[in-house]
């Protein structure tokens, strides 16, 4: 039996997360005050003192709620049915709209590498979105759908082009024509390195 005290706990350091993620989005990380969180999330300041060391931690919070979702998202495909080149091209365009989410561009690839530190956002980085490009290239050369080519050394360039991609598409004046040129252009890296494409 959880106690009450638990889940009261829980439900606090949820609400500010969902209130700092909100906030963050809008106005970002400088635009936004801790006041103005805890108002939104109906909380004290002690409250959220007694769950987070301050603005910067609950920065790394939403960053981890928002990366969370999404890798769960590309997960689910990735270890979905289908080939594994069907689960690839799926994973892409999954991807692709994942960059389009306001909170993604905003959080994770405009404000993450100042508030966090390039080095700290990079590690994050790496150890959420990293593993599932390199699962994904595993399996496409273990299926033969793609030439015998080093796995680490193709998932790192692939890993490469997605965040440049993420990058441009977050940066777009239109956000949604650069995500299907995006989309188009790591599709075509993908065929160049199909067997027999």
């Amino acid at each position: 039996m959880r106690s009450r005290r638990v889940d009261y706990t829980e439900s606090t350091r949820h609400a500010l997360v969902e209130s700092a993620l909100e906030l963050f989005t809008k106005r970002g990380y400088a635009g936004t005050s801790l006041d103005a969180i805890v108002k939104r999330a109906r909380v004290t300041k002690g409250a959220l003192y007694h769950h987070f060391s301050g603005k910067q931690a609950l920065f790394e919070a939403a960053f981890d709620l928002v990366e969370t979702t999404a890798m769960d998202r590309l997960t689910s495909i990735m270890d979905g049915d289908g080939t594994a080149w069907e689960r690839a091209m799926a994973g892409i365009q999954a991807y692709v709209r994942v960059c389009l989410e306001p909170s993604y561009q905003r959080i994770v690839i405009h404000e993450a590498p100042v508030v966090m530190g390039w080095e700290r956002w990079r590690e994050a980085e790496e150890h959420r979105s990293y593993g599932l490009v390199r699962a994904a290239v595993e399996a496409l050369v273990a299926a033969e759908e793609i030439e015998p080519l080093p796995v680490e050394v193709t998932a790192r360039i692939l890993f490469g082009a997605l965040h440049a991609g993420a990058e441009t598409i977050a940066s777009a004046t239109d956000p949604k024509a650069t995500a299907a040129d995006v989309s188009r252009t790591v599709v075509a890296v993908m065929n160049g390195m199909r067997r027999g494409g």
